[in-house]
């Protein structure tokens, strides 16, 4: 308790050590302040940001127009719970359903919570449209929370060995394969679940008609499609949703990371005819309070009117360009996927630990999405001069490992 927040930064990880559960392996440094793409740890060392929360601070830390909603919300009322309306929830709901395709929202606390919500929906809609379906078609190497259920989900062995048995209903096949997919289908069937573009699985990019078959394949048997933009939603892949650049419309949407910029806020939304919830079959202390919608708000504003999905289009591309060329530089690099500021490169060998920790004492936070694989999820409101930055620092760890 007599810490203060200034201070070595070994002394707060050796009580972390103490004090909390084993579940993160984290990397040696404190970070204390945040501004825009930067961050300083307890010693003042600056790094350049490009973890962004795990593709949380869309508009990059401490953001002006998130701290100034959060303020003037917190002075004002910031919980009433969903017994009574309140004007930022419904503000949200607006802007999400007027900029998609979607007609109904539920906000909760987590891209968890929303993928959880959205899954309890599609069952609802078997039970009473599809003579009791309850199946859930998801694919190997998505990820679609920690709860129990989405674990299940999950089509990871890693995440799901550890909890066996797991809750049924959930029936993994291979991504990016649409025969795989009829293959699953039976009349238990209510749903298939995908991520337009994998994150957590190593960012893997389907092909482009991929989502175009889902669609039509639930069409064809009535069931409902559902997209989990937790990772790709809010501008993340250079459209303001994922669905957009494949073309096709889901029937229910999960958002969550970027949708606050830092502020904890999920959300699940629906087409009219999948609403189909009644009083009292789901809820959230939470979800929804006007603190979060404030933030969500000012986020999601900030986004639209600034074409921030436009600008990330333009600065991803550059940044692909600017890996391309560390790839035919250096043999190592197997390859390089990703759309927009959802990108990564693949390593020929176990190497992205080593790269990872290299980058940190050079000043880049960058992610380890697999022992092979660097994922870079950076802040929306990069420059290019921020990704020149980041391409000399990996360019020199990079050369520094021949």
């Amino acid at each position: 308790m007599g810490l203060r927040l200034a201070g070595k930064m070994e002394q707060w990880q050796e009580l972390e050590q103490k004090l909390f559960m084993r579940t993160t392996r984290r990397l040696p440094v404190t970070l204390v302040r945040g501004q825009g793409a930067r961050v300083w740890d307890t010693d003042g060392k600056e790094y350049l940001d490009f973890v962004g929360g795990w593709a949380v601070n869309s508009l990059g830390h401490c953001h002006p127009v998130v701290v100034k909603a959060l303020m003037e919300q917190a002075k004002t009322l910031i919980q009433a719970s969903n017994q009574f309306y309140t004007i930022p929830q419904v503000q949200l709901a607006k802007l999400l359903v007027d900029n998609s395709c979607l007609d109904r929202v539920f906000f909760c606390n987590s891209g968890a919570e929303a993928n959880e919500g959205a899954m309890k929906l599609a069952r609802r809609y078997g039970k009473l449209c599809l003579n009791g379906a309850y199946e859930i078609i998801t694919t190997y190497g998505s990820f679609h929370g920690r709860t129990l259920a989405t674990v299940a989900a999950t089509g990871q062995d890693k995440f799901q060995q550890p909890y066996i048995p797991l809750p049924d209903g959930f029936v993994n096949v291979e991504y990016n394969n649409i025969e795989a997919i009829k293959a699953a289908t039976t009349n238990r069937t209510c749903a298939v679940m995908v991520e337009p573009i994998q994150g957590e699985g190593g960012v893997n990019v389907p092909d482009d008609n991929y989502l175009k078959k889902i669609r039509a394949w639930c069409d064809e048997t009535g069931i409902l499609l559902i997209l989990d933009e937790i990772q790709t939603g809010v501008g993340r892949i250079g459209s303001l949703f994922a669905y957009e650049q494949y073309g096709v419309e889901p029937d229910i949407m999960t958002l969550a990371k970027g949708l606050g910029s830092g502020v904890p806020i999920g959300v699940f939304l629906a087409k009219e005819r999948a609403s189909v919830f009644a009083p009292g079959e789901h809820g959230s202390t939470y979800g929804g309070n006007p603190l979060v919608c404030a933030a969500g708000l000012a986020t999601l504003k900030f986004i639209i009117d600034n074409d921030i999905p436009g600008k990330v289009k333009k600065v991803g591309h550059y940044f692909v360009g600017g890996l391309e060329k560390l790839k035919a530089k250096f043999g190592f690099i197997s390859d390089v996927r990703g759309r927009g500021l959802l990108l990564a490169v693949g390593f020929a060998d176990d190497m992205a630990e080593e790269v990872v920790l290299t980058c940190l004492k050079e000043g880049l936070l960058v992610n380890q999405v697999k022992p092979n694989a660097l994922r870079f999820m950076p802040p929306l409101i990069i420059t290019e001069k921020d990704v020149d930055e980041a391409l000399g620092i990996l360019k020199t760890v990079f050369t520094r490992r021949l």
